[in-house]
């Protein structure tokens, strides 16, 4: 895909991955709106990267369900949409609060499934768009003391799996991001979380599975992925093997279709 002079829209563009995104889109040639809560962070960004910033509470259902009709009524149709916003935890599950439960399963995998819906039917329409979703390797593997997480970015998995069999026919692709640790805030409060999940955090480090990466090369690899159609992101290399044998189901089903054609609308062929 051509990404010069697409729009492209990033939530959680004022920090970490999606800052990182929203820079390597623009320096390719993109025009960019930025989305998160964070006003002076968020203005910062767009200004730096001469982009568009729209502040938003993505834990409101009206402002989720009104947000891609007012970015594409102020800055034009969305070509890229890029579902970066998201929560961790890092409590065990057992004492969780029950309201931070709720809204990591919002942010992380409510809120992405809403706006793709939202955005979906302008793409299909112009008959191209690209959409990203960031995952994260604890959905293919599961952490002690990150199962809520674990849980929402599973769940990522699971719906752009059907999702990029319901728009085979089309040209609307899709890309998931699945890191592992990335150098970022977030991470820096996994690392001085409850003492029971530090030990397990220390010891997928002992073994070297979860270096931390750095925010700004996944970025520039994802936005390659993206020029180039590529359905998936997957970092630390060496983990590979984790995310082959999650993904083998998914490549028995899509045996199992060939020749089945879905029409996305549920129009009749």
């Amino acid at each position: 895909m051509d990404i010069v002079g697409k729009h492209v829209v990033v939530t959680g563009g004022s920090r970490g991955i999606g800052e990182q995104l929203a820079r390597q889109f623009a320096a390719r040639g993109s025009r960019v709106t930025v989305i998160a809560r964070s006003v002076d962070a968020l203005n910062r960004v767009a200004q730096d990267i001469g982009g568009n910033a729209v502040v938003a509470d993505l834990s409101d259902d009206s402002v989720v369900d009104s947000l891609i009709e007012k970015v594409e009524s102020q800055f034009g149709p969305i070509d890229i949409l890029v579902n970066n916003a998201g929560l961790e935890t890092s409590t065990p599950f057992a004492v969780e609060d029950m309201r931070e439960i709720r809204a990591v399963n919002r942010i992380n995998l409510e809120v992405p499934e809403m706006l793709t819906r939202h955005v979906l039917p302008g793409m299909l329409q112009r008959g191209s768009g690209h959409v990203v979703f960031v995952s994260s390797l604890a959905g293919t593997a599961g952490f002690p003391g990150m199962s809520v997480y674990c849980g929402t970015k599973a769940g990522i998995f699971g719906f752009v799996n059907s999702l990029r069999r319901e728009l085979k026919s089309t040209n609307i692709n899709l890309t998931v991001l699945a890191p592992g640790p990335v150098d970022t805030q977030m991470w820096d409060t996994i690392e001085v979380s409850a003492q029971t999940v530090q030990d397990v955090v220390h010891r997928f480090q002992k073994f070297q599975l979860i270096p931390k990466a750095d925010p700004a090369k996944i970025a520039a690899r994802t936005v390659r992925a993206v020029e180039r159609n590529k359905n998936n992101v997957r970092d630390p290399k060496r983990l590979s093997i984790n995310f082959w044998l999650n993904a083998a189901p998914t490549r028995i089903a899509n045996l199992v279709l060939l020749g089945v054609k879905f029409n996305p609308t549920g129009a009749k062929n």
